[in-house]
This record gives C-alpha cells, sequence and structure tokens, in this order.
C-alpha cells in the first residue's frame, strides 16, 4: 500500500512538472518552427544532467535551438566557436601574471558557465578535446597546477557538421562516449519549411525569455530519478545492451559490429527512460520509454565493421533490427 502511494505522488510530481516542460517548449517555438524531436532531446538532456551532440547537415537551426532554449532558463550561456587555431586555454582559461604582487592568477575561460554551445565541435584539434574532455567527465578544470570546479549544473551542447570533412577532427571514442545522447537533426518537412520561409523573409526571430531557474531544474532533476522502473524492465534494457557485444545472441551478424556499447549505456539508457515517461507526465516507466530513447543512446556507442558499411548498414540499422529481435517484457 505504502508503494502504491509512493507511486501516486511520484506520478502527480511528474504531471505537474509537465507546466514546466510544456512552458519551455511553448517558448522555444516561438523562434523554432518544427524540430519537435531535437528539443525534446536536448530537454531530455537536461533534466539527465547529460551532454548532448547533435549532428545534422547547415542550416537545421541546431545551433539556434541550444540558444533559444538556454535562453529560457535564467542560468550563464556560453558559445564556444571550435576552429583549428583553438587553444585549450581559449576554453578553460589560462593564469595571468599579475606584475603588481608577482603572482600569478588564474583568469577563467568561457566554460565556466552552465550551458555551453560547443559549435562545430569537430573542428578542435586533440589538446581542445582533451581539456573539454575533463570538463565534461569530472565537471572540473585545472588552470596551471590547481583543479576549479564548474557549476553543479553544466551542460554541453555540441553540434557537428557531418558532410564536411576538410578541416575537422574525429572526435576521440572517449570522448564521444561521453555524450549521453546524440541526436541526427533531420530536414523540416514541406510545411513546416514554408513557415520557417514566411518567418525569416518578414522579420528576424525573436529571442526566447527566461522562464525557469537552474533551481527549479534541480527540482526536475531529483523528480527524474524517482520515477519506479520494474526490475523486468531493467532486464529489457541490460539485454539490449548486451546484444550490442554479443550479437550472434540476438540474431545479428557479428561480422557488422567491431565492438558494442560500454556500461554508460546502461546508465545512461536508464535514466533517458526515467525523463522521458517523466516527461509524459507518468511515474513509471514503460517499455515505450527505453525504446523512445535508445537509438540517441546508442548510435554512437556501436562501432561497426568496414563490412558493414560497405553494405551501407548503419548503427540506427543494428539498433532496429536488436529491438525488433528482442522481446518486449
Amino acid at each position: 500500500m505504502t508503494e502504491s502511494k509512493d507511486l501516486q505522488a511520484i506520478s502527480e510530481a511528474a504531471n505537474a512538472a509537465l507546466d514546466v516542460i510544456n512552458a519551455i517548449k511553448n517558448e522555444i517555438k516561438k523562434v523554432i518552427v518544427g524540430q519537435e524531436s531535437m528539443i525534446d532531446k536536448l530537454l531530455l538532456g537536461i533534466i539527465c544532467d547529460g551532454h548532448v551532440l547533435l549532428e545534422g547537415v547547415p542550416g537545421l537551426a541546431k545551433t539556434l535551438t541550444v540558444k533559444s532554449l538556454a535562453g529560457t532558463i535564467d542560468a550563464s550561456f556560453k558559445r564556444i566557436q571550435f576552429t583549428p587555431d583553438l587553444l585549450p586555454a581559449d576554453i578553460i582559461g589560462t593564469e595571468i601574471y599579475d606584475i603588481k604582487n608577482s603572482v600569478f592568477l588564474p583568469k577563467q575561460g568561457p566554460i565556466f558557465s552552465n550551458i555551453i554551445l560547443a559549435d562545430e565541435i569537430n573542428r578542435s584539434p586533440a589538446k581542445v578535446q582533451s581539456a573539454l574532455l575533463e570538463a565534461m567527465e569530472e565537471h572540473q578544470v585545472t588552470i596551471g597546477d590547481k583543479t576549479y570546479k564548474l557549476p553543479d549544473v553544466f551542460l554541453v551542447l555540441a553540434t557537428q557538421n557531418p558532410i564536411e570533412q576538410e578541416g575537422t577532427y574525429p572526435l576521440p571514442e572517449a570522448q564521444v562516449d561521453r555524450f549521453m545522447l546524440k541526436v541526427i537533426v533531420k530536414y523540416p518537412n514541406k510545411s513546416e519549411e514554408k513557415t520557417i520561409i514566411k518567418n525569416m523573409s518578414t522579420s528576424k526571430p525573436e529571442a526566447t525569455n527566461p522562464i525557469t531557474t537552474i533551481e527549479t531544474i534541480e527540482k526536475l532533476r531529483k523528480l527524474a530519478n524517482q520515477i519506479h522502473i520494474e526490475e523486468r524492465l531493467l532486464d529489457y534494457i541490460i539485454n539490449i545492451i548486451d546484444g550490442t557485444r554479443n550479437p550472434s545472441d540476438y540474431k545479428l551478424k557479428s561480422e557488422y559490429i567491431d565492438y558494442g556499447a560500454s556500461p554508460r549505456a546502461g546508465i545512461y539508457l536508464t535514466k533517458a527512460a526515467k525523463a522521458n515517461a517523466m516527461m509524459q507526465g507518468r511515474g513509471f516507466v514503460m517499455p515505450e520509454d527505453i525504446r523512445a530513447v535508445a537509438y540517441e543512446v546508442l548510435r554512437h556507442r556501436i562501432s561497426i565493421s568496414y563490412e558493414a558499411q560497405a553494405e551501407n548498414i548503419t548503427s540506427d540499422t543494428i539498433i532496429e533490427e536488436l529491438l525488433s529481435n528482442i522481446n518486449v517484457p
């Protein structure tokens, strides 16, 4: 009886949280037409305290969407344009010598913000990526011989262009794995594109206004962690992760996969499913919640073989087959 009351209380809280989530979405829609999936996944990342990588061709409003989302939260926001000549100090900061007092003083970089837009992240060299890696994983940076903590709410929302390879550096696998979600941004449909053309040809896009706070985001995070998930659904998640490592056990061709998802994938898949349930106003996870976030959590954690690439098999294809072959509880 107590467990039933607790679940009811969580469900009521999740339903109440919809007001905040819908208010954020409506504010973003003043600027962004369509791209609802991208907006949902960005919100999911913020609620789960997970970094998000957006991949799509130029002109799909990736940067504008991130800026619009950041504008709805009363928090510090910085946009960093990644270029081949960028240095780690340009991001994390450096030490400046104070002649008067004969001491080195730290000058903090733009990384000391709540939300970071890392624009065209794959244009920066390895040294910059390694500096960003510490910030993403440890929520801290090292300047000189001292370590400095980043804000409790710290999120990297990164964009990259999949078609242009000149002057780019592939992200290290270790860094890619730090992104909770990888979202593929697609073209708008005809109706959406018509609205975009009308809006952009008559006036400049509006700016979003802060309608929520860091404190509210932290409350949403705590609530998402309390969303109930049954044991059989945890087993379902484990089977999905195991399927990427032992594909032949799940009627998949093992030669298509070089290596499967890391343990981090299971953690993120569980957290994302809980947040997705909360964003639907529910206090408990359903199989649909797991399937709704599986592609974004897994697609960058499955390394496909050259044979798969030769046959135009992508990680999304493998995930689709995997979800079809595993029994839904």
